[in-house]
């Protein structure tokens, strides 16, 4: 793994840590809602709209919106050898699944900051993100996050990059009840233990990453009939 992609990683797995790894669904800033709620009055194309269970398509990214979130979000949170990244632990289905339910207010941020994505990278790299070489992907999101990529208004270059990085960490490090975080592979990257039922004198004064496997999260008991009550 490059230098680059590990110093990135280092950087969101220390942010996980210090945030108990614990992302939950209140983590994206209000400003990001109330500048949507300002923006409610154009329409998305329809080619943008999408519906559940569709071939090809999640909850609400249609294929090109879901390609370039998971291509954006790999390089964000990139996979190693033995060391899960976004596309292993489900991050675009964590997404996919908050905008349809309860980031449903974000839904026109996403689809406006994608076209204007879309329209930066064939203007400055004549390619779509999700085509483009990891380099060249990595020159995109620096322009974002300091605010230099060209064809941004709303939502800026920087409040969309702040929102996919909030929700890709989200993504790794939420419980797996929400869609991401898949076998606990975020969980077991920064050492959380997750929702134990029982801590012994010693669990307690350790301070070593914990190392016992994560217990059973509620979606994979809801889909296993020989653990139902």
């Amino acid at each position: 793994m490059a230098k680059h992609d590990a110093t990135r990683r280092e950087f969101l797995v220390r942010a996980a840590v210090g945030a108990g790894a614990a992302a939950g669904a209140g983590l994206v800033p209000d400003s990001y809602a109330q500048q949507h709620e300002q923006h409610t009055q154009a329409s998305a194309p329809a080619s943008a709209h999408t519906h559940a269970g569709a071939e090809g398509h999640g909850a609400f990214f249609n294929s090109e919106q879901a390609a370039t979130i998971a291509a954006f979000a790999e390089r964000l949170m990139p996979g190693a050898a033995d060391k899960p990244g976004a596309r292993d632990t489900g991050v675009l289905n964590y997404i996919d699944l908050a905008l349809a339910g309860a980031y449903a207010d974000l839904q026109d941020f996403y689809r406006r900051g994608l076209a204007q994505l879309d329209v930066y990278c064939r203007k400055a790299h004549n390619g779509s993100f999700q085509e483009l070489s990891a380099a060249k992907q990595d020159e995109v999101i620096t322009a974002l996050e300091a605010g230099k990529a060209s064809e941004f208004t709303w939502p800026s270059a920087e409040a969309f990059f702040t929102t996919v990085r909030t929700h890709t960490m989200e993504g790794m490090f939420a419980d797996p009840l929400y869609g991401g975080n898949k076998d606990f592979a975020g969980w077991r990257l920064v050492g959380f233990p997750g929702a134990q039922g029982f801590f012994s004198p010693t669990d307690l004064q350790n301070k070593q990453a914990f190392t016992r496997a994560p217990m059973t999260g509620l979606q994979e008991r809801a889909n296993d009939p020989v653990r139902r009550p």
